[in-house]
């Protein structure tokens, strides 16, 4: 036995080596990445995860035909070590080029460039006095930073460049390293008075002024500096396709449609204030609580339930569909009033009777053996989108063909899609004919990817 298993270990050693970082990624069928939340480069809206760098990896992800799977860490140095454990395969930050971070990890061309800048708050009253009073009242030399306190992210770019710039003015400007807020945070802590100053991106600064007049972000305190992400030391394989991709994404319009849209909207004030806008609410809807109320029935993470919500009706209560489902959960009118709604039944008791639908199918599911609380989760999605009797179809014909009745991925997911093609819908062991199944296929993936992106930001409780 333990020469066995030595064998293994051995076998699974010489492939990780064999293996290139690329060649990883490809076989895993997954590209993980870590990324910061914040308002540019990930967030949630409107039930959808948004972001510069978010939009940009799942590009990248589809060029290489994977799947993306995000990860959020907000401290710089969290990030190095998890790139450096093979916690993920690539940095998709704003990261600034330095000497000091490439004897750490290896980065690509830029994606970005951009300058840092001093975010500091006008003078009270500034909307009443004049422009030359402000002028006056605000730090425009950077000499002037001497004695000066500035606070900025621990490890971040911002903290060497004034260190920097206190040995280039020949005086103290004492820093405030902290660890567990990010550069947003910190301009909001400006905005309120909170701290004095800090640093940020030009461009990022410029977004959230945005969302706070009182500040001003005119003082330049660098050169323009390139922006990239971060890939292990050595990993030339990735990073190589990673700049082969970049170098024509960058070209096209897309790019510039993506850029301006997060750091050039201004539409950015109406998302911030929205109740629909995760980072600031804390919601991931304005039907949160009925849904909490009521997940007990089917005891499933309500985050799972909102994602499924959204699948269905992006959280509007008074869509409908062409087959006649209505409302958040789009019931069809023979289940809706089954459970006792209709088309004028409120929200709350729409999301009631669609839980409780949920319910009904999970039992069949338990019934028919299927134990595994993840698993069964697959199935109970894939009915209530097609309906129970072409998903138990896609089982029998799994089973038929030598494929586990119990299990979706790689297996029943297989079916579900090729009952689309006659030789399976004719079947004898096929009961209910023809669907669309490469639609519920979708429909499955994206519920439970959409419901990864929730758990980034949204606690269960």
């Amino acid at each position: 036995m333990f020469i066995a298993f030595s064998g293994c270990n051995f076998t699974e050693k010489k492939e990780k080596r064999n293996l290139n970082s690329l060649e990883k990624v490809k076989k895993h069928g997954k590209l993980v990445a870590v990324t910061d939340y914040n308002s540019t480069n990930y967030f949630i809206y409107r039930g959808e995860p948004m972001g510069f760098q978010y939009e940009m990896l799942n590009l990248f992800a589809k060029h290489l035909g994977v799947k993306l799977e995000a990860l959020i860490n907000n401290d710089i140095s969290k990030n190095f070590e998890m790139l450096n454990d093979h916690s993920c395969d690539i940095i998709a930050i704003n990261l600034t080029i330095t000497k000091e971070r490439s004897q750490i990890i290896d980065f690509t061309i830029p994606h970005s460039q951009t300058r840092q800048v001093l975010v500091q708050r006008k003078p009270e009253n500034w909307e009443k006095i004049s422009s030359k009073e402000i002028e006056s009242m605000l730090i425009r030399n950077q000499l002037d930073l001497a004695g000066k306190t500035i606070h900025v992210q621990k490890e971040s770019s911002y903290a060497t460049r004034i260190k920097s710039l206190s040995d280039e003015i020949g005086d103290s400007i004492k820093i405030v390293e902290i660890l567990d807020l990010e550069v947003e945070q910190l301009i909001e802590l400006v905005a309120k008075g909170e701290i004095e100053y800090t640093i940020a991106d030009e461009n990022v600064a410029m977004v959230n002024q945005t969302y706070f007049p009182v500040l001003d972000i005119q003082t330049a305190i660098s050169f323009p500096q390139n922006l990239a992400w971060g890939v292990r030391k050595g990993d030339d394989s990735l990073r190589v396709e990673i700049n082969r991709w970049l170098e024509k994404f960058k070209s096209s319009s897309e790019y510039i449609f993506i850029y301006n849209k997060y750091f050039k909207n201004q539409r950015s004030l109406g998302i911030y204030n929205s109740d629909y806008y995760t980072l600031s609410s804390g919601k991931i809807s304005m039907y949160d609580s009925y849904i909490k109320e009521f997940n007990y029935i089917v005891d499933w993470d309500w985050r799972l339930i909102a994602s499924l919500i959204y699948q269905e009706s992006k959280f509007n209560p008074t869509v409908e569909s062409w087959a006649g489902a209505y409302g958040l959960m789009q019931l069809m009118p023979t289940t809706a009033k089954r459970y006792g709604v209709d088309k004028n039944s409120s929200p709350k008791q729409n999301i009631k009777a669609g839980i409780r639908f949920l319910k009904w199918i999970d039992s069949r599911f338990v019934n028919l053996g299927i134990k595994d609380d993840k698993e069964r989760i697959k199935f109970v999605l894939a009915s209530y989108n097609v309906g129970l009797g072409h998903v138990l179809d896609a089982r029998r014909l799994a089973e038929k063909n030598g494929k586990n009745p119990n299990i979706w991925d790689k297996n029943v997911d297989e079916f579900i899609i090729k009952k689309s093609h006659p030789r399976y819908y004719s079947d004898p062991v096929v009961k209910f004919g023809y669907c669309r199944g490469e639609e519920t296929y979708k429909y499955v993936l994206q519920i439970i990817d959409r419901y990864e992106h929730y758990k980034n930001f949204i606690p269960e409780d």
